[in-house]
């Protein structure tokens, strides 16, 4: 089965600090989410000639601030892949032993952990699916 990278994601307290010192390296934002009912922005931030999303840097501002930044490790935040098939990914994981943190019950998204602690997001490539038991009544384990 074949997954593609997305991007990392990092929580910054500063958002303007935080894209002057990514521009300084030489990224370009390539795209901006604002979501009033989450209350937070999303900028994605990529090398020039990646305007196509690969090797992307996306860095999550909450509006109402996040004072354990950077003391707790929140600053990094997860790497994020597409899948072909959601269900069929997370099954596979099951299967090896691997904790589905957050079970795609959307047929969209689903978080797991690796070995050394690290968030990893899942993403229904394309539409998602349609949602389907055991992933829509399964609870959260943990956090993600």
């Amino acid at each position: 089965m074949s997954i593609k990278y997305l991007h990392t994601m990092v929580r910054v307290k500063d958002l303007d600090a935080s894209i002057a010192f990514y521009k300084l390296l030489g990224l370009v934002e390539r795209q901006r989410k604002e979501s009033e009912q989450g209350r937070f922005t999303l900028v994605f931030l990529c090398p020039p000639d990646m305007a196509d999303g690969h090797a992307d840097v996306e860095l999550t501002y909450n509006w109402d601030g996040d004072d354990g930044l950077p003391s707790d490790s929140r600053h990094f935040g997860h790497l994020a892949y597409t899948v072909p098939d959601i269900y069929e990914m997370c099954q596979a994981l099951m299967d090896a032993g691997v904790t589905i943190n957050r079970p795609p019950r959307d047929g969209h998204m689903a978080f797991v952990r690796s070995p050394d602690n690290v968030s990893i997001e899942l993403l229904q490539e394309g539409e998602p699916l349609a949602p389907q038991e055991p992933w829509t009544s399964m609870e959260n384990t943990g956090h993600w």
